[in-house]
């Protein structure tokens, strides 16, 4: 007995001792980062009674923070503002007849709603509004109950460049609209229950639930359902969605034309005269309630120049704002984004500030994306490192940013010449022994400008220089059937010219091309079938 008792204890021993053993659970080891409330919580001044003000006394206040209730906000000192706000909104809500107030079905349960407050700060410190917003709990929806589907195009980027090519070649007007509470137009198609706003609880309706007929801000299916009830409206009025981009429209008007182009509540108008144009605003109107801004200025931060031969695109107030950001606004320019000397490789040893090497690396990708091509090789080499940056890294990215503060003011120009689209792509073998595979690089120019590009690793690795070749081509020419770029014009396509430095070896490998895309196309075929 004493024998088995000591056998036991030995094997909880072992036990114990084996548990002790066990790994702990890996922990991210991702570097934590404060949060940053934005430069619209930047202290302001604000100077009141400018009769009053003598040599020696200033009357001044500082900015409160925004709120973060509604009993904060109509007790702030600047309450009267909110209130204002508030009646605003609920006046947007009421007019779009948003919500019915039922008693609640047995079995269901409303998810809450809470207002958000927000100063909209111009760029010189000053308060330019004050704005409330009523938004639903959307985190507490269940998927099969209180929504569905919730996907919604926007529209792209190089859409915008495509059409604002097309608009210098053929003589465009742009224009801008913004949908004020753009959420609130769609239709819901679940039943959704909501309790009543803190503040506007209906006296002997305390009971009262609010079902919703239209959507909300904060629903996961809002966009969605905005979207459906724009696209809606749009074919009804005699548009047709374009081939290559569903947020494009397009309508024939005799001999003139207009072209809509969404990106969720904000739109660019390119019209053929101002009238096809005034006409379209007219008709916008009639079913949202739309703000004129005129001639288009700024779209996704970046700003639309009307130039003598066409139109320009820039971003160097973006610029100038990253290069502060990060300390470099006094560096030395240099004349090159990329240094091809530089060897490159991944670092085995401790990373150097990785959390403000991505934050960089961010900042100039958007960027990159939109309006510079010239840094896209660049930015695609410097963000493999990411993870764990070095010196070099940070040297490599530094020249960068030095790059495009002498660069500050380049910008994508577009004329009437050349009118026909040309692609030209390229690869870069495998050069280094670090890496593995080589790089694709492309660009599509339309009116003199880029309206399409990029730089990156291939997937899969080629053999020969040659190889590489074809992957980049391929690559390039998914990008031009994918978005069809030469389909945007209403009044018939452009004709796409592709340049490339593999195309006098295109008769050795033709037949054999040919071959394989037979092959392809019967298995995707099979595939739909």
């Amino acid at each position: 007995m004493h024998d088995s008792l000591a056998e036991t204890s030995n094997n909880l021993d072992t036990s114990s001792s084996s548990i002790t053993t066990i790994d702990e659970i890996r922990r991210s080891k991702r570097q934590r980062i404060e949060r940053s409330f934005g430069p619209d919580f930047l202290t302001a001044f604000i100077v009141q009674d400018l009769d009053r003000i003598n040599d020696h006394v200033v009357s001044a206040y500082l900015v409160e923070e925004d709120p973060k209730t509604y009993v904060e906000a109509i007790t702030s000192i600047d309450s009267g503002f909110w209130k204002e706000a508030i009646k605003n909104e609920l006046d947007s809500i009421m007019t779009n007849h948003t919500w019915d107030l039922v008693d609640l079905p047995i079995g269901s349960k409303p998810i809450k709603c809470k207002w958000i407050f927000k100063k909209k700060i111009k760029p010189d410190g000053s308060i330019d509004k004050f704005k409330a917003r009523l938004v639903v709990v959307g985190y507490t929806q269940k998927e099969g109950i209180d929504y569905f589907d919730t996907y919604s195009p926007v529209t792209k980027i190089a859409t915008i460049r495509t059409l604002v090519a097309i608009s210098a070649i053929n003589g465009l007007m742009i224009h801008q609209m913004d949908v004020k509470t753009a959420f609130l137009n769609g239709d819901l198609e679940e039943e959704i229950y909501m309790e009543q706003p803190e503040g506007f609880i209906v006296p002997g309706l305390e009971r009262k639930v609010c079902k919703l007929r239209k959507s909300l801000y904060g629903l996961k299916q809002a966009p969605k359902q905005w979207y459906e009830k724009f696209d809606r409206s749009l074919l009804s009025n005699g548009f047709k969605t374009n081939a290559s981009d569903t947020c494009v429209y397009t309508k024939l008007c005799g001999c003139d034309f207009v072209i809509i182009c969404l990106y969720v509540d904000d739109m660019l108008i390119f019209g053929s005269n101002l009238q096809v144009i005034n006409e379209t605003k007219s008709f916008l109107n009639s079913q949202f309630d739309m703000k004129d801004l005129g001639e288009a200025d700024v779209i996704l931060g970046v700003k639309i120049r009307k130039t003598e031969n066409g139109f320009s695109l820039c971003q160097s107030h973006y610029i100038e704002k990253i290069l502060k950001k990060f300390g470099c606004h006094d560096e030395i320019p240099v004349r090159t984004p990329y240094d091809p000397s530089a060897c490159l490789k991944k670092n085995k040893g401790d990373s150097v500030s990785q959390a403000d090497y991505a934050k960089i690396i961010g900042s100039v990708m958007f960027l990159m994306n939109y309006t510079r091509p010239d840094i896209a090789y660049a930015v695609s080499r410097l963000s493999r490192y990411t993870h764990n940056p070095n010196k070099d890294h940070w040297d490599a990215l530094r020249r960068l940013l030095r790059y495009l503060k002498g660069t500050m003011n380049l910008c994508l120009h577009f004329n009437k010449y050349p009118a026909v689209l040309e692609g030209f792509c390229d690869a870069n073998w495998v050069t280094d022994n670090d890496e593995v595979s080589s790089t694709s690089g492309y660009v599509f120019t339309l009116g003199g400008g880029a309206i399409s590009w990029k730089s990156a690793k291939q997937t899969c690795i080629a053999r020969s220089t040659m190889e590489s070749e074809f992957i980049a081509l391929e690559l390039a020419g998914q990008e031009a059937e994918a978005k069809k770029l030469g389909a945007m014009y209403p009044c018939g396509g452009h004709l796409c010219l592709f340049l490339c430095t593999v195309i006098h070896k295109l008769p050795l490998v033709l037949p054999k091309i040919m071959h394989i895309m037979a092959k392809e196309d019967i298995y995707a075929s099979d595939m739909v079938r």
